[in-house]
């Protein structure tokens, strides 16, 4: 008799949850200001962490309001970040490639869904191995959605393309924005402490240092 497949999904922001890429994505916007000749405030990296560029450049930066401006702002953002990853690599996080590996050969569908523009996702993507692409069924980046996270529209589109109720998804995210989207979006959500302390991710069903601590069995068992 054939296996049943699992009625469950698994949905991972990126940065800061797939790959460490806070060095890159700060890098960046210091490049920009100083092409910009802008003032950075300080704190503003880890307060406008997992958000779109589209609300950090008009509100936490000050920078535009104009949408046009803004749009060219973060495009520019965004191609400085790719820049750097060519210089300098991009790391994956602990754990991360062993457990999408192990959701993909338990017949788990598997989503990413990102604040970060889909060019981003493919620069990184390109450099992993091919079985680790295949294993996303679906990816969900800034460009698919026009509300950003703590809006849960992100990780809702993810559930959608994979056909699976959003109380059957588990989110792996580790900011507050991104736990609150999942949160309002009705999912279970594992917080990975790479850009937070564990203390301020409390409101996660579970909290975690690395992917590796999280097995499939941990999780089906919510969705029993």
């Amino acid at each position: 008799m054939a296996a049943v497949a699992p009625s469950w999904a698994a949905i991972f922001d990126w940065d800061g949850v797939v790959v460490d890429s806070a060095a890159p994505h700060e890098e960046s916007w210091n490049r920009l200001a100083r092409e910009e000749g802008r003032a950075l405030p300080p704190g503003h990296f880890k307060r406008g962490f997992g958000m779109k560029n589209e609300h950090i450049i008009p509100n936490l930066l000050g920078w535009a309001s104009d949408p046009a401006d803004v749009r060219r702002l973060s495009d520019r953002k965004e191609a400085l970040y790719r820049q750097i990853v060519g210089e300098r690599g991009l790391t994956v996080l602990p754990g991360a490639v062993e457990l999408i590996s192990a959701l993909s050969a338990a017949g788990v569908p598997c989503a990413i869904a990102s604040s970060t523009p889909r060019e981003n996702l493919d620069c990184a993507l390109e450099r992993m191995d091919p079985a680790v692409r295949r294993a996303f069924k679906a990816i969900v980046s800034s460009q698919d959605v026009t509300r950003g996270k703590p809006d849960p529209q992100v990780f809702l589109l993810a559930a959608e393309r994979l056909a699976t109720p959003p109380k059957r998804c588990v989110v792996f995210e580790d900011t507050l924005v991104g736990i609150e989207a999942a949160h309002a979006a009705g999912m279970k959500v594992v917080a990975v402490a790479t850009t937070n302390p564990r203390e301020s991710l409390t409101s996660a069903d579970r909290v975690v240092d690395r992917l590796s601590e999280v097995s499939v069995e941990s999780l089906a068992r919510w969705f029993e």
